[in-house]
């Protein structure tokens, strides 16, 4: 640490030097209690003296003794080594917290199955100490938070933008359904053909998504034909609001149905598509910490499997 005092740089350690001899009076012991030489001690105190343009101590066949301006100075140099330390035990017990708390990244909620409490619970069982954050991310990410690293592991849709960055374990596997207003004149069927929906004007994901845009989009069933874009969705509440509104359609998992079957929406199963795939994923290579392992391995035993490689 460097310290400016009145424009001098001053490290900790001369200060910590400087309190030694002061409290000793006594270079030989107080190089003792520091465990350094004396005269590397007498150089760094010559030198702070330098620093500083006066006298710390007066030495003489009488002894050690503080000058004036030592006096002055030991009571502001402990202040400030006190308050260092206390900066530094602030920072560890931080450092200790994070190294204990796991943040789960999600932009769905995995309900499914009471998959995320089964998970949790296998999880605590495992590693009481620790702490899980569940930390809810935009649709504008589709890595749910894995990208920026705030989040340290995250229950995502495939496809991921930057595959090769990440692992996952598919957790769930649903058909897509298609969302509709309830007055769509596809609403009263009880199963849609992806044909007749190619060119119905559709809800995107905003462009960040990356490939999931496109897979929500299902560009791989549409033999070429560019979609219609009536408008974009980032969340829950913004999809349902634009399906009431008639501003398109929009391809969900069967397990998210019901989150946007409210009054005026309706949602019908879709055939010609591939169904979609919910995972957990985690970084490779940059994080291996030992509480995502644990997080992963309570997931497996959860479904009842052994996980660690990428699916």
């Amino acid at each position: 640490m460097v310290m400016d005092l009145h424009g001098r740089d001053v490290h900790s350690r001369d200060l910590r030097y400087f309190v030694a001899v002061a409290r000793e009076l006594h270079f030989t012991r107080a190089a003792e209690r520091l465990f350094v030489s004396q005269p590397a001690l007498s150089k760094q105190i010559r030198a702070l003296e330098r620093q500083l343009g006066a006298e710390l101590f007066v030495r003489d066949h009488r002894g050690v003794r503080l000058t004036s301006t030592g006096t002055a100075l030991l009571p502001h140099a402990q202040q400030l080594l006190d308050t260092w330390q206390v900066a530094c035990e602030a920072v560890e017990r931080a450092k200790s917290d994070e190294r204990a708390s796991l943040c789960v990244g999600m932009s769905t909620r995995p309900a499914r199955g009471g998959l995320l409490p089964a998970v949790r619970s296998r999880f605590g069982e495992a590693r009481p100490e620790a702490t899980v954050r569940l930390k809810q991310v935009s649709w504008q990410d589709a890595s749910a938070g894995l990208a920026d690293g705030t989040a340290d592991v995250a229950f995502v849709w495939l496809p991921l933008p930057d595959p090769e960055r990440y692992a996952w374990v598919v957790v769930a596997e649903e058909p897509r359904h298609v969302a509709l207003p309830e007055t769509h004149r596809l609403a009263g069927q009880d199963e849609v053909d992806f044909a007749d929906l190619v060119d119905e004007p559709f809800l995107a994901l905003p462009e960040s998504a990356g490939a999931l845009r496109g897979y929500w989009l299902a560009l791989d069933a549409r033999a070429g034909r560019p979609p219609r874009i009536g408008a974009e969705i980032a969340s829950t509440d913004e999809t349902y609001e634009a399906l009431v509104d008639g501003r398109g359609v929009c391809l969900v998992a069967a397990g998210n149905a019901p989150l946007i079957m409210l009054g005026g929406v309706v949602t019908r199963p879709v055939r010609g598509i591939t169904p979609s795939r919910f995972a957990l994923a985690w970084r490779v290579g940059e994080d291996r910490r030992p509480l995502v392992s644990a997080y992963i391995k309570a997931c497996g035993e959860v479904l009842g499997r052994t996980l660690g490689q990428a699916e």
